[in-house]
């Protein structure tokens, strides 16, 4: 423990943004680091409490305060090795994650929580910046080889522990480059691809293969994939968006929002031109869902130069702070308001989209709405709108942001795999496997979720695959080490 009364003495303090009216000009991401005696002095936070509920909240089981403690004294390099003994990836994590370890952390009780997350993003960039990040080709080769099919955080997590392991491993990416959704669902503000670079270089030079631009069953059959691959393991994504089926669907600009996204990610990349009926510009656009896919549709849409941009979420409006049936440490349902929402939205709660209206030409121009109340009956929460609430909405284009119901059947076709009730590969709860030599891990497996979610899954069936190709393992389950804590 680096200070023993840092926490009474203490506030906390995160990264800054800068200003609005600047960083709404460009993709880049806009957050001002903290300097690193400030950093030093928000470990010092950490209590470093007999039962660290942090280590539960998060789903990788992360050591967080022996790198606070590290960070505190001085040793970066020793943070990182610890850092990376359970997280593949935390300068991933250290951008994108919602931190459920800081709703986990003791000192979230009664006061403001540890920063870790902050501190788990500057760990990672200290890293590298000193070169503490390093490729490290196995010495000693096994003789398996594995196909990962999904260059996502959960297929990059996999491939590396089975590379690790010894084994040979091809990752298949359909799309032109790796990295899945952290590449063409995340919008560059959030994350920049560079970040995303420097890691698939390290992969390569520690012996991993990628074939992009590879589709299973169009460039490659599963056949084919079955008879030069020992393993295989399917890290699609859960990427069929949940659509709205109400009158007027059918109209011009009515778009998934993934399809947007990705869409402004290649044209930032320079690997498409701009497609007109995808950009915002001047237009007045209405966002239909109220989570992160929503918030990265609204700052996406600022800054293309929306003329409105307006929010719908069909939910009650959160409370801020914990409700008493949401007792810590559990994650709560509280009203969170990310960077995009501060640059420029109207929010509106408890609305659900009844029709879309369209001119005669059949491009949309505006949408019906009425409210709607939650109600208990049977245990269960009901939905009831609310009579003489109704309302017209003019808009040029929508995007549908709430969520996602699937993975692809294309891919469960190729393979002659029966989906579950909820259009995913039914993969083992134990050991991820669908059957034998083939395995299943992220949203394809548990449905959409979180990006440290698909990261420890990636981790947790390479585990699990080892031990099918080699009887045993010295790969790690949750919260275990793979690496020497030194």
């Amino acid at each position: 423990m680096g200070k023993t009364t840092g926490f009474l003495e203490l506030p906390r303090k995160t990264e800054a943004y800068t200003e609005v009216d600047e960083r709404i000009k460009h993709y880049r991401e806009f957050t001002i680091p903290l300097q690193q005696q400030e950093l030093v002095q928000q470990t010092a936070r950490c209590m470093n409490c007999g039962i660290p509920f942090c280590h539960s909240g998060c789903p990788l089981g992360n050591r967080i305060p022996d790198f606070n403690d590290a960070v505190y004294q001085g040793h970066w390099q020793k943070a990182s090795r610890i850092l990376h003994q359970t997280n593949n990836f935390p300068e991933f994590t250290g951008r994108l994650c919602p931190a459920p370890c800081e709703e986990a952390c003791v000192l979230n009780i009664n006061a403001d929580p540890v920063s870790i997350e902050n501190i788990e993003k500057q760990i990672a960039e200290h890293a590298f910046t000193k070169g503490y990040v390093v490729a490290e080709e196995p010495v000693i080769r096994s003789g398996k080889s594995v196909a990962v099919v999904g260059s996502g955080p959960a297929g990059l997590a996999a491939a590396e522990q089975l590379n690790r392991a010894g084994h040979l491993v091809t990752v298949y990416e359909k799309d032109k480059q790796a990295g899945g959704l952290l590449r063409y669902g995340i919008p560059d503000f959030k994350l920049e691809k560079t970040v995303i670079e420097r890691r698939l270089e390290l992969l390569q030079a520690a012996g991993i293969r990628f074939k992009c631009d590879t589709e299973i069953g169009k460039d490659i059959s599963n056949e084919e994939l079955e008879q030069r691959f020992d393993a295989i393991a399917l890290c699609a994504g859960a990427n069929l968006p949940r659509d709205l089926d109400i009158p007027g669907r059918a109209a011009a600009g009515i778009h998934p929002a993934m399809s947007f996204l990705s869409h402004n990610n290649q044209v930032v990349s320079g690997e498409i031109n701009p497609d007109d009926r995808l950009l915002a510009k001047d237009k007045h656009v209405i966002v239909i869902g109220g989570g992160d896919t929503g918030s990265d549709c609204i700052g996406t849409a600022i800054r293309q130069g929306a003329r409105s941009v307006t929010n719908f979420e069909i939910m009650p409006k959160p409370p801020h702070d914990r409700r008493p049936d949401q007792p810590w440490p559990y994650w709560p349902m509280r009203l969170r308001v990310s960077s995009s929402h501060q640059e420029g939205v109207q929010q509106n709660w408890s609305l659900t989209t009844t029709a879309f209206n369209s001119n005669g030409e059949g491009q949309l121009s505006g949408l019906s709405t009425v409210q709607v109340e939650w109600q208990h009956c049977d245990g269960k929460m009901q939905l009831k709108q609310l009579p003489g609430s109704e309302k017209e909405w003019p808009c040029d284009m929508v995007l549908l942001a709430m969520g996602f119901v699937g993975t692809q059947h294309q891919l469960a076709n190729q393979f002659d795999l029966n989906l579950n009730q909820r259009d995913l590969f039914a993969a083992s709860e134990h050991d991820y496997q669908i059957k034998p030599g083939l395995f299943a891990a992220g949203d394809c497996r548990r449905g959409q979720s979180l990006v440290v979610w698909a990261i420890s899954e990636g981790r947790e069936m390479a585990h699990h695959m080892d031990v099918y190709l080699m009887g045993n393992t010295s790969l790690p389950l949750k919260g275990e080490g793979d690496l020497p804590n030194t």
